[in-house]
């Protein structure tokens, strides 16, 4: 913006910003007011006189008024048979007293900062939730309480209920803390603002035993991606029915699904692996055996690996919820180019043409605006060129000789 003020001076700002390649607005809106801040605006001879707003504002501020609006002021004054203003000067004069806000209490939200949370191993981690299965009737449910690793995507609780309780949901929690051996401090668990998750017995047992809560912001679905992800998979699965009749048949149907997702599901977010195989720490020497089993592939049939020898699906290192935005670093600042003058820039701003630049051409090849068209030459067995045919019963005027136009001596070599 630097060069283009300086390049104003001397040629415009058009012709500036036609050179430096910047648009006319843009250079305009960071050049800021042009006429320096604005006049201050006198005061309209119609406006009230300093008494009267005092006595507008006494009014306003009056035990009989103190609690109405402007408009029912106005409207019970006009009904006396006295005008003192219009509503909006009333209006106007409160805001010049900072008498314009709300007066009555307002309900303020906290601000719910987005939970980072980060899991490089099985057990640092859990998510948990609770989704609802349709029962045998309309507006009947079971529900089924499921907590997740989410380093490894391993099940490591779950339990079918006919209600969301606070009482059961901590009964699961200590039962699966205690069958994974969770030490205090070693683990958090994250989960949505439910009833059952923020209740005051949960909360105690998290203290008691040392583990981090951690919650999901209000009204924000995608902050429990691990659970919900798992809930669809259940959902998902051939032979889910569309109602359960009874408790029995939620567990005629999870008790299989949960031992298959644990040791039989390729799961797509740990290398295609089974959750048990992640869970127990055996994903380091099934890699290496599915290494193996490539190189062997390869070595049978290189010619079919075009890319080279082949490589399993990397196993991630990490889990994040709401991994941490990159912040850009800031831009470096733009060096203005030093134009001599406004003529220079605008040839230099030229592109080249047929890899010879204007100011390099050869001495008597003429300017890119004083050349002449390049003219088709007809071929020998082409004939005249087509003249245009006349209406009928009008006479073709006569076509008047043109002069050949000098050709320039010298040709621009392509």
């Amino acid at each position: 913006m630097r060069a283009v003020d300086e390049l104003s001076r001397d040629g415009g700002v058009v012709a500036a910003c036609l050179a430096m390649m910047i648009p006319r607005a843009s250079f305009s809106r960071r050049r800021g007011p042009r006429y320096g801040p604005p006049r201050h605006r006198a005061t309209p001879a119609r406006a009230l006189s300093f008494k009267e707003r005092r006595d507008v504002l006494d009014v306003l501020h009056s035990d009989e008024f103190v609690d109405q609006s402007p408009r029912e002021v106005w409207a019970t004054l006009l009904g006396r048979g006295d005008h003192l203003c219009s509503v909006r000067t009333m209006y106007r004069i409160l805001r010049a007293e900072g008498e314009t806000g709300e007066r009555r209490a307002q309900r303020t939200h906290p601000e719910y900062r987005k939970p980072e949370l980060l899991a490089t191993g099985p057990n640092q981690l859990w998510s948990w939730d609770i989704t609802r299965l349709r029962g045998p009737r309309k507006w009947t449910y079971y529900y089924l309480y499921v907590v997740l690793d989410v380093f490894s995507r391993y099940v490591v609780g779950w339990m079918v209920a006919d209600r969301e309780n606070a009482t059961l949901a901590k009964r699961l929690l200590a039962q699966t803390l205690a069958k994974q051996s969770i030490q205090p401090g070693q683990l958090v668990i994250h989960q949505d603002r439910g009833a059952p998750m923020t209740a005051k017995t949960v909360l105690q047992m998290y203290a008691d035993l040392s583990v981090g809560p951690s919650y999901s912001r209000p009204h924000v679905s995608d902050d429990n991606p691990y659970s919900e992800a798992q809930f669809k998979t259940l959902k998902y699965r051939p032979g889910y029915p569309d109602r359960f009749g009874s408790p029995e048949d939620v567990h005629a149907f999870c008790r299989p699904f949960f031992a298959w997702y644990n040791t039989e599901h390729c799961h797509s977010g740990i290398a295609y692996m089974t959750p048990e195989t992640v869970h127990h720490g055996h994903a380091d020497r099934f890699q290496r055996e599915r290494q193996a089993a490539l190189d062997a592939a390869f070595e049978a049939h290189p010619e079919r690996f075009v890319n080279g020898p082949p490589r399993p699906p990397a196993l991630p290192r990490e889990a994040w919820i709401n991994p941490p935005t990159a912040v850009a670093p800031p831009a470096e600042p733009v060096t203005p180019v030093p134009f001599p003058s406004l003529e220079r820039a605008t040839y230099e701003s030229i592109p080249t043409l047929h890899g010879s630049s204007l100011e390099n051409e050869a001495p008597g090849c003429p300017r890119l605006d004083d050349r002449q068209p390049a003219r088709p030459v007809p071929s020998p067995t082409e004939g005249p060129p087509h003249q245009p045919t006349a209406p009928k019963g009008r006479a073709t005027p006569p076509t008047r000789p043109r002069s050949a136009a000098p050709l320039p001596s010298t040709t621009v070599a392509h």
